[in-house]
């Protein structure tokens, strides 16, 4: 990108010299200008300046321009080409997102999974540099989307997601093995594993502290995070006659195993979210602790642009003079 600089700027003061000049000017006609007392002026009608008369100022025009021209040359202005180059090494991120039937409880507004999703979607679009993936566990699990940059289909395939779309129940270990598998060839500078669940391991095959010792195996680093307000929540349910009621249902959180799973990797760290707010801050503190490494290198060039106002000076002088000599020569 180019931009203009001046080597000399305090030189650029020496403009004033143009509005003393102007002054000088006036002052120099004012008293120079002839005049004589008529009892009539009906002899002048019809007595018109030349175009040439009115043409003379244009000497003392291009005066102030030569002028001017030099005393910005003086100053030494610079073109200065700067150019940046960014490289950007991004963080490879799994969503692992529990979508058993507990998640639809309404602790958190609307309910759970709601709430979950929305978070989540603020934290994708905030996170333009990283790869991202999704995915879902309950009973089974299966991957939403693959690590893409694309975060327009992510997020689309995050909005759809509901309970019930795959077996109830919670199984923590064949969720994250799952996003392992996903992540574990990467070769991202970071690799993380966000994994989000309401209930205890009850399900799958796969032990959940085996899976996450395979993490750290893989150098995946894993936050697990805990959503459930503390003690009872309310539940919908419908009675036979399909009207929703609630029942308050304990919250049952395995939070001992969350925290050894996180643990078990470098870095990792459980979180406990007690209601939406709570959970928007620790996605915002997982962002914060994940953050992208950017590289910029700054390229500048300068040159000199004095020369094109010492060429305007000149042919301002030269035109000056031959104006002078030729054309307003018998110029009074």
């Amino acid at each position: 990108m180019n931009h203009i600089t001046f080597a000399h700027p305090y030189l650029l003061l020496l403009l004033i010299i143009i509005p003393l000049m102007v002054v000088w000017y006036v002052m120099r006609y004012r008293k120079q200008k002839p005049a004589l007392q008529f009892s009539n002026i009906s002899l002048f009608k019809g007595v018109h300046r030349t175009f040439r008369q009115r043409a003379y100022p244009l000497l003392f025009i291009l005066r102030m321009v030569a002028v001017g021209a030099i005393i910005i040359a003086l100053a030494r202005p610079q073109s200065m080409l700067s150019r940046q180059e960014m490289k950007v090494e991004g963080i490879d991120i799994v969503l692992a997102m529990d979508v058993s039937g507990s998640m639809l409880a309404e602790d958190f507004k609307p309910n759970r999974l709601e709430a979950a999703k929305n978070v989540a979607s603020d934290f994708i679009e905030g996170r333009k540099s990283d790869r991202m993936g999704l995915v879902v566990f309950s009973g089974e699990a299966f991957t939403q989307v693959p690590l893409t940059i694309d975060h327009n289909v992510l997020l689309k395939q995050l909005s759809t997601l509901k309970s019930g779309m795959i077996k109830d129940g919670t199984a923590l270990g064949d969720g994250l093995a799952t996003a392992i598998n996903r992540i574990k060839d990467s070769e991202a500078k970071s690799k993380v594993i966000i994994l989000l669940t309401d209930g205890i391991n009850n399900q799958g095959a796969v032990d959940p502290q085996s899976a996450a010792e395979i993490a750290a195996l893989y150098n995946i680093r894993l936050y697990t995070i805990g959503v459930g307000t503390q003690g009872l929540a309310p539940y919908p349910f419908r009675d036979p006659f399909g009207r929703v009621r609630y029942q308050n249902v304990p919250v049952e959180l395995d939070e001992n195993l969350l925290t050894q799973m996180a643990q078990s990797t470098v870095d990792g760290q459980y979180f406990r979210a007690t209601n939406k707010k709570s959970l928007q801050q620790i996605f915002k503190q997982i962002d914060q602790m994940e953050k992208s490494k950017i590289d910029v290198t700054q390229y500048a060039q300068t040159k000199d642009e004095y020369l094109g106002w010492l060429i305007l000076a000149a042919l301002a002088i030269l035109t000056e003079i031959l104006l002078g000599l030729f054309y307003f020569r018998s110029t009074p």
